[in-house]
């Protein structure tokens, strides 16, 4: 596979992906509609069996490995749904898992891996420090790394999840999609424009992780101090090249989102859709009310990237009195 990842890619993915998932699917809600002043359809990835898009990636990564490559065993650096993704894939191909994780992490999430048969190890107060603990990891011991977003194979597996928006919507107009490490959105990106170079889309990123977005602004590779967003899917402070890459070619622009909008976010699809999303699934709808005034009349996607939202969290958005 190249390094750029292509439409035949995704459709090479789509045959070990469709085997294992169930099509999610793309909600039209009028409510929505009629408080964006346009036609809103969610795609609910929160259905997956792990609550997340990334699911796709990961299956599509664990059934290409080597033989060798599956008896030394994976390992990889998550805040989360990357690493239920992994943690599930290795669980059907019988692949011992590791997951580097925050020490401060989302424990349905964590429990969830456990629960897929992975161990789960603690390092570091963010992402991006317990990656530099797997990278260090997988070098003396040998395991096969596996990078949450410079992975041809997992962009090729989240993105058949656009190709199921191009073809229950074929007139889209524009796509809004989480940016954390980026797999979804250059996902996106590819898929969308090789089969309709109209179709505009837009990532999303938290104003307390905005690397990706001042990357993609100077053009050049930017790492922020910190990334500090309730929103775990989001939280990574330093781009990856692979999928930066694709966003700089491809994407139509970067929007950056508050916290209090991404609740705001999760509340409303609660409300208009009845689905429940985590920070970083939210942060799609948060976009769409900060930049609908370009949108107005138009067919546009919002992807629910995930629904792993713990009750603590969801009750204290609940008592916050945002709206």
């Amino acid at each position: 596979m190249s390094e750029f990842v292509t439409l035949h890619d995704v459709y090479e993915a789509r045959r070990v992906v469709s085997k294992y998932l169930p099509r999610t699917p793309l909600i039209r809600s009028s409510t929505l509609s009629k408080r964006l002043g346009f036609e809103a359809y969610v795609k609910c990835e929160n259905l997956q069996p792990i609550g997340a898009f990334k699911v796709r990636g990961g299956l599509n990564l664990i059934s290409k490995l080597s033989g060798e490559e599956k008896l030394k065993g994976v390992i990889t650096a998550s805040t989360g749904n990357h690493g239920q993704s992994i943690s599930y894939a290795a669980s059907l191909f019988g692949v011992k898992a590791i997951i580097g994780m925050p020490k401060e992490s989302n424990p349905l999430k964590v429990e969830a891996m456990k629960n897929l048969g992975a161990i789960v190890e603690f390092h570091g107060l963010d992402f991006d420090e317990a990656r530099l603990w797997v990278e260090e990891e997988a070098k003396k011991k040998g395991y096969r790394y596996i990078h949450s977003a410079n992975e041809p194979l997992l962009i090729a597996g989240v993105g058949t999840l656009y190709l199921e928006i191009m073809e229950d919507l074929p007139d889209v107009e524009a796509i809004i999609v989480p940016i954390g490490g980026g797999s979804g959105a250059s996902a996106a990106c590819i898929v969308a424009k090789s089969i309709n170079p109209d179709v505009k889309v837009f990532g999303v990123q938290a104003e307390k992780a905005p690397a990706v977005y001042l990357s993609w602004k100077n053009r050049k590779m930017v790492e922020t101090k910190s990334a500090e967003t309730f929103a775990e899917g989001l939280a990574t402070r330093v781009p990856f090249e692979l999928t930066l890459n694709i966003i700089n070619k491809l994407i139509d622009g970067i929007v950056l989102v508050s916290e209090d909008e991404m609740k705001r976010g999760i509340l409303t699809l609660l409300e208009t859709t009845h689905q429940l999303a985590e920070g970083a699934g939210a942060a799609s709808t948060a976009a769409a009310f900060k930049i609908r005034d370009r949108l107005q009349g138009k067919k546009v996607a919002l992807v629910l990237t995930g629904g792993n939202l713990t009750l603590s969290t969801l009750k204290s958005i609940f008592e916050s009195n945002i709206f």
